[in-house]
């Protein structure tokens, strides 16, 4: 979908463990950052739509999420949505909020991605994982591993899935056999993935992660299912990401500086394919490309759903950033680290920033617009004009269950 909203102001709290924090004080203080940076208060937000995946399960909020942190801030009246769509949750208000101000209804509104998994049950964490599948399906969450176990030709052991890991980690290890096996695509260029975010996100005080890490510690950590190591696994994680946004008319009135518009924001579901190169990333790539006017090989920056290591070489190659088999070669290249020809995930990804799975969405719209006016500090991306950011959830059949996929340009207001 062509958008024309642009970013005024973006904050985010530093992700990782935060049992000592509550789920409205950390929205509350991402949200102040945003209003701070884009210069605007409270009082000026029409409208908020607020992205979180599992509150309902981790700690029993449900149905008024939004509300409930928004009057805890002070704010009322102005229409609140409440946004569930797994780890989307947060892209998906992203997206709707842009539609709403690309169309004319509101001039300044709020985008927000809040989440808190830790907790004491561990058990009570891994269930929000566990929900994010069709649970009406007699088998669960397991027949999804089932299906791409028998789409890769592996052996199905489900010892441990939804247990010890969260079962996602179990289907993305089947989608890295299959990757494997169909290109080749080695142990060690998935550990070239974390290595490479490990990096990144040491530059990024915000990240849960900030130790870098070499190919071989990576390939030394502890196994959680083959031929996944822990360094390869998006952790879980409490935090808050916000995002406001405001219209063109809005943008020259505050007279921002350094503009980032949402020339796209693409959100689509999961389908049953009647082709086996089909997939829902490729799919929300190509219609976003297609509604900004460019293609990947515009792209300066990419911020992208690496849940696993190998989920961001496949991603890689939906994206268009490489062909289809070759996003192994590419990381091996070092196209996409700091300093290459396509920076991906210079936030540290997933896999070190950290996974607040309702937050993740705004977190990669807050990383994107900071490249793209140069603020990014030490992990700057020399010359960042236009960046993607790719955020998918949940899981039905073989693919994401949710997917958004956007486009953000700096450019002047003329």
């Amino acid at each position: 979908m062509k958008m024309n909203a642009y970013v005024a102001g973006v904050g985010m709290v530093p992700f990782g463990k935060h049992l000592d924090k509550t789920l409205k004080s950390l929205a509350g203080q991402a949200i102040e950052l945003a209003l701070n940076d884009a210069g605007l208060d409270k009082r000026q937000l029409q409208a908020a739509w607020m992205g979180n995946a599992a509150a309902g399960v981790v700690t029993g909020q449900e149905m008024i999420r939004g509300q409930v942190v928004l009057r805890s801030m002070g704010i009322g009246r102005i229409p609140v949505v409440n946004v569930e769509n797994a780890c989307a949750s947060s892209s998906t208000a992203f997206q709707q909020a842009c539609a709403m101000v690309s169309a004319g209804y509101y001039d300044i509104v709020l985008a927000c991605g809040y989440e808190k998994l830790f907790h004491q049950d561990k058990a009570r964490s891994l269930g929000a994982f566990s929900s994010a599948v069709d649970v009406e399906d007699p088998e669960g969450e397991l027949n999804v591993v089932k299906k791409l176990a028998e789409a890769a030709g592996e052996p199905f052991d489900a010892a441990g899935a939804g247990q010890s890991r969260s079962v996602f980690m179990d289907i993305y290890a089947m989608m890295a056999k299959k990757h494997m096996k169909l290109y080749g695509t080695t142990i060690e260029q998935y550990a070239m993935v974390a290595s490479k975010n490990s990096y990144h996100g040491s530059l990024n005080a915000r990240a849960q992660f900030r130790d870098v890490l070499t190919v071989e510690q990576v390939l030394g950590a502890r196994p959680i299912i083959d031929p996944l190591t822990l360094p390869m696994c998006s952790p879980i994680g409490d935090g808050a990401a916000a995002v406001i946004l405001v219209s063109e008319r809005k943008a020259r009135q505050l007279g921002l500086r350094n503009p980032v518009r949402v020339a796209a924001s693409e959100l689509v579901s999961g389908w049953d394919f009647e082709h086996a190169e089909d997939s829902v990333g490729a799919y929300a790539a190509g219609l976003a490309y297609e509604a900004a006017g460019i293609g990947p090989q515009d792209l300066s920056c990419v911020e992208l759903h690496d849940a696993s290591a190998p989920s961001e070489i496949q991603a890689y190659e939906y994206l268009g950033l490489c062909s289809r088999g070759e996003g192994g070669a590419l990381v091996e290249s070092g196209a996409t680290r700091l300093g290459g020809r396509i920076p991906v995930n210079t936030s540290g990804g997933l896999l070190r920033k950290g996974h607040p799975v309702g937050a993740s969405g705004c977190a990669q719209i807050v990383e994107l617009t900071e490249q793209l006016q140069g603020r990014a500090g030490a992990r700057q991306v020399h010359g960042a004009r236009v960046g993607l950011a790719h955020n998918g959830g949940g899981a039905i059949g073989l693919d994401a269950a949710a997917t958004v996929v956007s486009v953000l340009v700096q450019e002047a207001l003329t």
